[in-house]
């Protein structure tokens, strides 16, 4: 298998960190940064990820000032919080507006830099001053940053077009981005940002992932994306492998065989890419000493555990469907993020109220093999039917249908921009969106169960979209018939549920937290938290398996008593769980 990463093969100045929520970017960054500081190298550590837990690794209070982190000489560490940084860039644009335009148009602006990318554009603008300040530059060997930009936004800043205002003059009601005229002094300085990114002697990619197909699949597009813009100097960690398996131990064989079996399945891209592996331990990766035991293999099965008195009596999946069931709710949604197991769930809950007598619609945004792979194209009961939304397909015909509208108005740099803003995220979840509102409007005598749903954010974009073109003739955003029908039944709890999955794990957790803020901002309340994948489930012996399970014990109790309403646990499965049959196991 992989050699085991080791920070003395950083040999550049700058280290980025990406991957997915929940595959262990923060801790990697953390404990590379303690080894190399600890090697005499005068490190910084800056987190721009707002879902960051690096307070909590070190227990000290941060902020966007570096400071010494205590017990490790050289260390340095900076938080930087991006929402707020987009919360000052927001009012900075949207300021000047003010009792000049319509309280309609105000807030149209308003939703459209609340999204995702003008997040990271925030972040970005925050830490590009450590990448170009030659006071900051000189004082360190190294320069760590957890979590790095998308080339969706890296590439945006890019187009000359983004610099001058053009979304003050013209919107297709999609974007996530807003007017970027707040930026124009800054191109000259993110200009040389992005050139000390690309250049292979000063910055290093490193792509986390963990051994599981999701995680490896999000790794491989980002690489692929990022490679397009000139950062080519990457490596791939595969964080969390588990290095050895009792076969003794169901729970442990199984653990070890499933982490290899999706290694074979990485995308050719990947494949070429240099790749380390770091091990799958038992402790929580917090605390310095903690830290410093990633890179010593040792000790990583020496700790034993007593769960013996420390259970969380947690409702079943069975008590989630038959909540639904005798609510009669009507549209059922599961959140989360990537890798969490929402599509398995969302496929339980279907098959759950299926042997309860309901007639059930699934649709899933997930490529249509996925489902035939879940249902292992068996011959399903009666009342169950399924689809699947192709995002790629539903984004392509909404793109083409915006730039239809919008072409003949711009000139050749102002179409450049749109293309480029119609790559931004919330253009997929709108598309999508509209697409689960045509199934929906199909489905008046069903249970409709969609996996994903679009976030509070898209929801109020919509809104928005509709009063903005009310206001301005030359708006060109949308919104069709079916999608404004939907937006109040989504927001009617008697018809409508949404279930939030996680895992009990931290950054899940804290992502699915932000997740459950933004749908309370479009007046949405999730009904239920379903913790999904739980080894405190399980009866391995596996003494690092059964760490493991120990530290869930924190996550599955702040869900429990600080962030749900009500709550669900679902155990590890030493198998997975494909076809009808074997999906009624989640709730028997």
């Amino acid at each position: 298998m992989y050699p085991v990463f080791s920070p003395n093969y950083v040999q550049t100045q700058f280290l980025f960190l990406t991957g997915k929520g929940g595959v262990g970017k923060t801790s990697t960054a953390c404990a590379t940064a303690v080894a190399l500081a600890d090697s005499g190298k005068k490190v910084l550590l800056i987190s721009t990820d707002p879902a960051s837990n690096l307070q909590d690794v070190f227990g000290i209070e941060l902020t966007s000032t570096p400071k010494a982190v205590p017990a490790v000489g050289n260390l340095f560490a900076s938080n930087i919080d991006p929402e707020s940084s987009a919360k000052a860039y927001r009012e900075g644009v949207v300021g000047p507006y003010r009792g000049i335009f319509p309280e309609a148009v105000v807030a149209t602006m308003e939703e459209q830099l609340s999204g995702a990318c003008t997040v990271e554009i925030a972040a970005f603008d925050e830490f590009t001053g450590f990448l170009t300040n030659s006071e900051i530059v000189n004082l360190y060997d190294h320069v760590i940053f957890d979590t790095a930009p998308t080339g969706h936004t890296l590439r945006l800043l890019q187009l000359p077009t983004a610099w001058n205002g053009f979304l003050e003059e013209s919107t297709h009601g999609a974007s996530c981005l807003g007017p970027l005229s707040g930026l124009v002094d800054k191109k000259e300085l993110y200009s040389k940002a992005v050139s000390a990114l690309s250049n292979p002697d000063a910055t290093t990619l490193l792509l986390v992932s963990r051994p599981d197909v999701s995680s490896l699949l999000e790794a491989d597009r980002a690489s692929k994306e990022l490679m397009e813009i000139g950062i080519k100097n990457q490596m791939i960690i595969i964080n969390g492998l588990l290095q050895q398996h009792n076969e003794d131990d169901e729970v442990s064989s199984a653990f070890y065989h499933r982490q290899r079996d999706a290694l074979t399945q990485m995308p050719k891209n990947s494949k070429e890419i240099i790749k380390y592996s770091l091990p799958y331990v038992s402790y929580s990766l917090t605390g310095v000493e903690n830290l410093r035991k990633l890179f010593k293999l040792y000790e990583n099965t020496e700790t034993v555990w007593s769960l013996e008195n420390q259970s969380i009596n947690l409702s079943g999946l069975k008590d989630v469907i038959n909540d639904f069931s005798a609510n009669k709710t009507k549209l059922i949604f599961t959140m989360g993020k990537g890798g969490v197991g929402k599509t398995t769930v969302a496929s339980a809950i279907a098959v759950g109220l299926v042997e309860k007598g309901h007639r059930v619609h699934l649709t899933t945004t997930d490529p249509a093999a996925h489902l035939d792979y879940q249902f292992q194209n068996e011959q399903l009961n009666q009342n169950l039917t399924i689809s699947c939304v192709n995002p790629k397909v539903e984004v392509e015909k909404y793109k083409a249908d915006v730039i239809a509208k919008s072409s003949k108005d711009l000139d050749e740099a102002g179409l450049a921009y749109l293309k480029e803003d119609l790559e931004s995220p919330c253009t997929e979840e709108i598309a999508v969106f509209q697409a689960f509102a045509e199934v929906v409007a199909r489905s008046e005598n069903e249970i409709v169960v969609i996996d994903t749903a679009p976030t509070g954010h898209t929801l109020l974009l919509l809104d928005a979209s509709q009063s903005y073109s009310r206001e301005i003739e030359r708006s060109t955003g949308e919104v069709p018939k079916n999608a404004k029908k939907l937006l109040p039944q989504i927001r009617n709890p008697k018809e409508t549920a949404v279930v939030i999955v996680t895992l009990a794990e931290a950054t899940p957790v804290l992502e699915a937290s932000r997740l459950q803020v933004d749908l309370r901002r479009a007046s949405i309340n999730p009904q239920w938290w379903v913790i999904n994948q739980s080894l405190s489930g399980t009866n391995t012996s596996d003494p690092i398996l059964k760490g493991k399970a120990m530290a869930e014990k924190e996550w599955i109790q702040e869900v429990n008593e600080n962030k749900a309403e009500k709550c669900a646990i679902i155990p590890w499965f030493h198998e997975e769980k494909v076809g009808y049959d074997m999906l009624k196991d989640y709730i028997n």
